[in-house]
């Protein structure tokens, strides 16, 4: 079998399967069970400094879409409500009593070198494995001067990474906030500030719904809302990008990076490592569906890598990022177009309402047996697959290659872009 241990910012855990920084690592009750099920880490809840802060009731927001629960979540709950002591000795113990799992402990304190240093060696006593600086936190901390307020200004990332690397001898991780319009930079000055790894994405500024009838943004708190913290499943493709940007970004290679956003199966870690990440934080869908999902992300990554012949987890790591470009290295002389599986297709008609009203008009309908038929206009399809999308019937349509005999060309190179060493002189203005 597959082996699945990995050694991240030199932290060993026998998966790479880790419970991120949430309720669920709140307490040594929950952790305990986690480690039981068999989760390889945990990140703690975040710890601030005492008095514990207060979180409000209710706390959590979702969305549901075509029948899924909680395909996106949101929550307004703040770091630990428990004393700062409780926490360091459930910490202690637990690290004690499971010494073969990762135990990184999640920070935030104000902005200040000696909040950070004293923390940090009450953490280090506990005989944790590392810390993760939360700079991400987009609700109520960031309006104190913590959480995404630090992590929105590259400054102050690298100043904070700067103290705790001086003031102790444990691997940093530094959380980084997508709520940013360049994810690269954050990430440089983390390293530039001397951190041993980044982990990302931390959740989105949003507000999920509005209860219409009391017209509170959800979840109300005695008739009023805020934003919260978006993430699970439907966060998933942004954190994908953000992760990609670093990976591939040359002077941040070699900075491990932990994949954090709406990782719910082996497929959703697969994709993250695929993409430069050298483990996965969980949290939605544990929450969703229990501790015993790790189950299914053990074997399931386990037996896709056999069938891959990847031995280990570097094996397959990063190995998406090289084909992971900017849209002006794309092969624009590349072609493809639907085709239409007749035994399979349910004649919805769902593809040609799509195309004629919203696309290219490249699916055309006719009468036979019976029955209306939809078939695709080769000459018109642009191979944009909306259709593909739209289709409820898997498989039914796919696209396929089509060998135009025209070599690779990107914008790059193309005649109509104007700093093109084949810069014709004309414009495309299409």
């Amino acid at each position: 079998m597959a082996d699945l241990t990995t050694y991240f910012a030199g932290i060993r855990s026998n998966n790479p399967f880790w419970l991120a920084s949430a309720p669920p690592t709140d307490k040594a009750y929950n952790v305990e069970r986690a480690f039981r099920a068999g989760w390889g880490g945990v990140v703690w809840k975040t710890l601030g400094e005492d008095p514990p802060i207060v979180n409000v009731s209710s706390r959590y927001g979702a969305v549901s879409l075509g029948g899924a629960a909680m395909a996106g979540f949101n929550n307004i709950e703040l770091i630990t409500d428990r004393p700062l002591s409780v926490n360091l000795r459930e910490i202690t113990q637990i690290k004690r009593d499971w010494p073969d799992r990762a135990m990184v402990v999640s920070l935030m304190v104000p902005c200040n070198e000696t909040a950070w240093t004293k923390i940090l060696a009450q953490v280090e006593q506990t005989g944790a494995d590392g810390v993760e600086l939360n700079f991400g936190c987009p609700h109520g901390m960031s309006e104190r001067g913590m959480g995404a307020a630090v992590g929105q200004v590259p400054d102050y990332i690298e100043m904070i990474t700067r103290w705790c690397k001086s003031h102790s001898r444990m691997p940093v991780i530094v959380k980084l906030t997508p709520n940013v319009t360049d994810i690269v930079q954050a990430a440089r000055a983390a390293k530039d500030g001397g951190a041993d790894a980044v982990s990302l994405i931390n959740t989105i500024t949003s507000i999920t719904n509005v209860d219409l009838d009391s017209m509170s943004p959800c979840p109300s708190v005695d008739g009023r809302g805020t934003h919260g913290g978006y993430c699970g499943p439907a966060v998933k493709p942004i954190a994908l990008r953000m992760v990609g940007e670093i990976a591939r970004e040359p002077a941040l290679r070699g900075l491990p990076i932990s994949g954090i956003g709406g990782i719910s199966s082996w497929r959703d870690a697969a994709e993250f490592i695929a993409l430069g990440a050298g483990n996965v934080q969980v949290c939605t869908a544990a929450m969703h569906y229990g501790f015993r999902i790790i189950d299914d992300m053990i074997s399931g990554l386990s037996n896709w890598m056999d069938g891959k012949s990847y031995s280990r987890i570097a094996d397959f790591q990063g190995l998406a990022v090289p084909n992971f470009v900017h849209w002006d290295d794309l092969n624009l002389n590349y072609k493809s177009i639907a085709r239409i599986d007749q035994d399979l297709c349910i004649r919805c008609g769902l593809c040609y309402a799509a195309c004629e009203d919203t696309s290219h008009q490249s699916i055309a309908t006719s009468n036979g047996d019976g029955a209306r038929h939809y078939n695709v206009i080769e000459a018109e399809c642009v191979g944009c697959n909306l259709c593909a999308h739209v289709c409820p019937v898997a498989a039914c349509i796919t696209m396929i290659p089509v060998h135009t005999g025209l070599p690779a060309l990107t914008w790059k190179e193309h005649p109509n872009n104007p700093s093109s060493p084949h810069f014709t002189g004309t414009t495309d203005r299409a």
